[in-house]
């Protein structure tokens, strides 16, 4: 059997370890500066820069060593989902740190191991389940180096590699397509509650006697003119100042077995704060699963079409940060429930859609912050979700608003569906391609695809 060490061994591939906490402190972080890359940054197979902390050029030059290069495999080496979950360089990384809990693979010698494949090969779920079986520690699985160096691999001949990685990254490519779309069409939902709800745009436009640009005169016609005195400042004319529980008709969390759900492999997802990260945004390798009959058999936390999704409590002492997420059309999954460390928020009378954005909104969500830090256990309850104070514009509007975010949102579920069929038939085509049982070449690949 070949293992990765193999290659270490020859020389083709190196692996060294991330700083230790000794190292790199979260005190050295500040606001600008280069880039570090945690292990949390590693989403679905990729390096999301969001969750990238900075350091200074100094701490940086300390750390050289960790300095990361285009084609550097970084691995996560601990947590139970995390663990053996991993993500490829790319240009834009490049020259970033590679943080505490990282173990990064080199390729040395680009002439025997394409870097492509080689992410493809190790991302696979038949790769990323090994590492987690053989992973050190119950509670808390761990990897070393040595157990990523045990890790059986197939090294084709390398233009058999570079077809591979072609063939599949064209696969890749098109998910990376989707989130850049989603992307786009999230913030374009965003911009539209932000100028209707936080800087009352339309509103402005026609104090100052103009027409709301890129609006038309139907719709212009719903905002007044005008604006009057509440609590949260001045707003238009005729709206008022609520609580979200005046508005909400459910609110609620979910449960888990006692015990919790690391025995179980297979059943109902169940899904917990670490999948809270906006709208479409669900990462399959940390999936975790409770009993049929112990889904069937819940009386709350059974998730809906739309629902919104408000992550509740945990973090570090005295520090809290909220987030919100949303799901629809059977993604992730047709049946799934959440945790008792998530939300579930339904309104009929405001609408779903809008009560996503105001809930995510920065105002309401630092309420959430300032009240969960204080918390002996970081996090908010029922109380403080229910008094928080929201905008309740007329009927007409929040109609308006929902009837034209709502294909935004749909297109990004519809996105996240399909990206997540591509991704299952990249790792079905795998496999075969390795095997030999399915050539390389296009016209059987796309044959392939066609019996999907």
């Amino acid at each position: 059997m070949v293992t990765l060490g193999d290659s270490i061994a020859d020389g083709t591939v190196s692996i060294f370890t991330g700083p230790f906490g000794s190292a790199l402190h979260s005190h050295d972080y500040v606001n600008e500066g280069v880039p570090v890359v945690p292990t949390e940054a590693i989403v679905s197979g990729r390096l999301d820069s969001t969750f990238f902390p900075k350091i200074n050029r100094e701490k940086a030059d300390e750390l050289a060593r960790y300095e990361l290069r285009n084609g550097d495999l970084v691995f996560a080496r601990r947590g139970a989902q995390a663990c053996g979950l991993s993500a490829m360089v790319d240009e834009e990384c490049k020259g970033a740190i590679a943080g505490t809990g990282t173990i990064v693979v080199r390729i040395n010698d680009r002439t025997r191991i394409d870097p492509k494949y080689f992410s493809i090969l190790v991302g696979a779920p038949s790769s990323v389940a090994w590492l987690k079986v053989h992973a050190v520690g119950a509670t808390m699985p761990n990897l070393n180096s040595s157990i990523i160096s045990s890790l059986p691999v197939s090294f084709p001949p390398l233009p058999e590699q570079k077809a591979i990685a072609r063939i599949l990254g064209t696969l890749d490519d098109k998910i990376e397509v989707n989130r850049r779309m989603n992307a786009t069409l999230e913030a374009i939902a965003r911009a539209l509650f932000q100028s209707w709800f936080v800087d009352f745009d339309p509103v402005h436009a026609k104090a100052a006697g103009r027409q709301p640009s890129g609006m038309d005169a139907a719709t212009a016609a719903l905002f007044p003119a005008s604006f009057q005195d509440s609590e949260l400042g001045e707003i238009p004319d005729g709206w008022n100042t609520t609580t979200l529980g005046s508005v909400l008709d459910v609110l609620e969390t979910g449960r888990r077995p006692k015990g919790g759900v690391s025995g179980f492999a297979s059943g109902i997802p169940s899904i917990g704060a670490e999948s809270i990260w906006g709208i479409g945004e669900f990462d399959f390798g940390k999936t975790k699963f409770v009993p049929e009959e112990f889904f069937a058999k819940m009386s709350s936390g059974k998730v809906q079409h739309f629902d919104v999704l408000l992550y509740k409590d945990g973090g570090k002492p005295g520090e809290f940060r909220p987030r919100v997420g949303m799901f629809g059309h059977d993604f992730p999954f047709e049946a799934f429930g959440i945790n008792e460390h998530v939300f579930r928020l339904r309104s009929s009378s405001v609408g779903q859609l809008y009560l996503y954005y105001v809930v995510a909104d920065p105002r309401v969500l630092l309420d959430f912050a300032n009240k969960g830090g204080k918390a002996a256990i970081p996090g908010i309850n029922q109380q403080d979700v229910r008094s928080a104070v929201v905008l309740q514009p007329p009927v007409v509007i929040l109609k308006k608003f929902n009837s034209t975010a709502a294909p935004l949102v749909d297109r990004i579920l519809w996105n996240a569906k399909e990206s997540r069929s591509l991704v299952t038939l990249r790792d079905t085509l795998l496999p075969k391609l390795l095997s030999g049982e399915l050539s390389a070449a296009p016209n059987e690949i796309f044959k392939q695809v066609e019996t999907q």
